[in-house]
């Protein structure tokens, strides 16, 4: 995801910088949000065993949410929303109450499996309790909801949750927003299917994540429902509402599918042309190398929406106002490292953004550019008291590193330097099996290293240990 910060890689790419989230009860449109408190001692009822350990207060380990039906009728003039979720989940265990994550817009009612249910608002959640108390399996909760929904001011002064554009609003979650629009279980480890039902005048266009189902005309007003059929995290959940030049076209995967492509550019500045005109290009290259494509369609959203970053939101990444070649790169690759092998918890986001840098880098120099060895010695170069250095990239304790340099940059490095390690053969092979075997799920730095030294036979802890771990410079490379 890159922020459009000036990354010290590349002047035509950008930089994230987001928040950490605890701040006051309710925050409006605007508040600023600060690193989250430590999180408060877990009370039985809610069965919460390992939170994240840079967003402990987000998320519940009691239930996992198998879908998200999300109903919005949006009005871009007022900015007003009347919205309402059903949240089908599996509880692990039994549960006296649970916690939903949401904060700003009124709640009309709640109701679990059809029944209405008591609830509370804290700072960041809705504590509900139903009727019932919930036995170990399958629940559904409906969240009826509306007002005016909240955009925040993240902790480096950039902004995500529910932004407002001239002509409508664009709805970003990177990495806790989501919650200012949809009730959820706002983790990244929490995937779930989602339908998005988008209810505005017809003098604007919707879009969201997957694929277009339906476009109903009712009069004065559309809706356009769309269908994630990908598994997806919240902070990859998105919605823009606007006037948009509407393009389909589609592109052929190495599976032999096709794959459509459904791109949302502002009327007001069109300069998509050569962006779309590239993008099968980018994930033909991409399959070549990573595997077969692992979602079910593809495209963007070209916006001006002053969030100052791109953001790889699934299937259908978010660009302001324009496309580069470098972040258009980016954001592809994230669909496989990031959006399909997702992270589990947020202090593994190199996870997510080392692979999306270096693959910026394997571009440059298959398209003759700076090689990935040469965007490695030019960056190692860096005297050892700068950025790049501290913290590690698994080590930052505050969440204004979360999409620091040494994340993106130190990210990729890592990568280079075991391709030097166990070479281009078993490398490749590396990649690719990380995309295959954690496909559509979550995964941990743990778990990446296990996979690199089962696939080249070699002893990489020490490596990834300097690499991930070591604060500063790492000697000898």
């Amino acid at each position: 995801m890159p922020r459009l910060v000036i990354r010290p890689l590349l002047a035509t790419l950008v930089l994230p910088l987001v928040l950490g989230l605890s701040g006051p009860a309710l925050p409006t449109a605007g508040a600023r949000v600060s690193d989250p408190a430590p999180a408060a001692p877990a009370m039985a009822v809610e069965a919460r065993a390992k939170p994240d350990t840079l967003f402990p207060r987000q998320g519940h380990t009691g239930y996992d949410v198998r879908h998200y039906d999300v109903g919005l009728r949006y009005e871009p003039v007022s900015n007003r929303l009347e919205a309402s979720t059903a949240i089908r989940a599996v509880a692990k265990t039994s549960l006296r109450s649970f916690r939903l994550d949401f904060v700003g817009m009124a709640i009309d009612s709640i109701k679990v499996d059809g029944k209405p249910a008591r609830w509370r608002r804290t700072a960041e959640h809705l504590v509900i309790t139903p009727r019932t108390p919930l036995t170990k399996g399958r629940f559904v909760t409906t969240v009826a909801y509306s007002g005016t929904p909240s955009d925040y001011t993240d902790a480096d002064g950039s902004q995500e949750g529910w932004v407002r554009t001239v002509d409508g609003a664009v709805a970003l979650g990177e990495p806790v927003g989501t919650m200012t629009w949809i009730p959820s279980n706002n983790t990244p480890a929490d995937k779930a299917r989602y339908t998005f039902r988008i209810d505005v005048p017809n003098t604007v266009q919707a879009t969201a994540n997957g694929n277009l189902v339906s476009r109903e005309r009712r009069g004065l007003r559309t809706t356009w429902t769309w269908q994630a059929r990908d598994r997806m995290s919240t902070y990859l959940a998105m919605v823009a509402i606007g006037s948009f030049n509407v393009y389909r076209s589609s592109v052929e995967s190495i599976s032999g599918r096709t794959i459509p492509l459904w791109s949302f550019v502002d009327t007001t500045n069109d300069t998509s042309t050569a962006a779309r005109a590239l993008l099968p290009k980018v994930m033909t290259f991409q399959e070549k190398l990573f595997g077969a494509y692992p979602m079910t369609s593809g495209g963007m959203v070209v916006d001006n929406a002053a969030v100052g970053y791109a953001l790889e939101t699934q299937t259908r990444p978010f660009y302001p106002f324009s496309v580069d070649a470098a972040t258009l790169v980016h954001e592809t690759a994230h669909q496989w490292y990031g959006n399909s092998v997702t992270l589990r918890d947020w202090h593994d986001i190199w996870l997510a953004e080392g692979f999306a840098t270096y693959a910026e880098w394997l571009w440059d120099g298959a398209h003759g550019g700076t090689s990935p060895a040469e965007h490695f010695d030019d960056l190692y170069a860096t005297p050892a008291d700068e950025g790049l250095w501290h913290p590690a990239p698994t080590e930052f304790t505050s969440s204004a590193d979360l999409f620091g340099e040494p994340v993106y940059n130190r990210g990729a490095m890592t990568l280079q330097v075991l391709r030097e390690r166990i070479g281009d053969t078993d490398f490749f092979r590396f990649v690719k099996r990380w995309a295959t075997l954690h496909r559509q799920a979550n995964a941990s730095t743990l778990q990446l290293v296990t996979l690199a030294e089962q696939v080249s036979g070699e002893q990489l802890d020490g490596l990834f240990a300097d690499w991930l771990e070591l604060d500063g410079r790492p000697a000898g490379y």
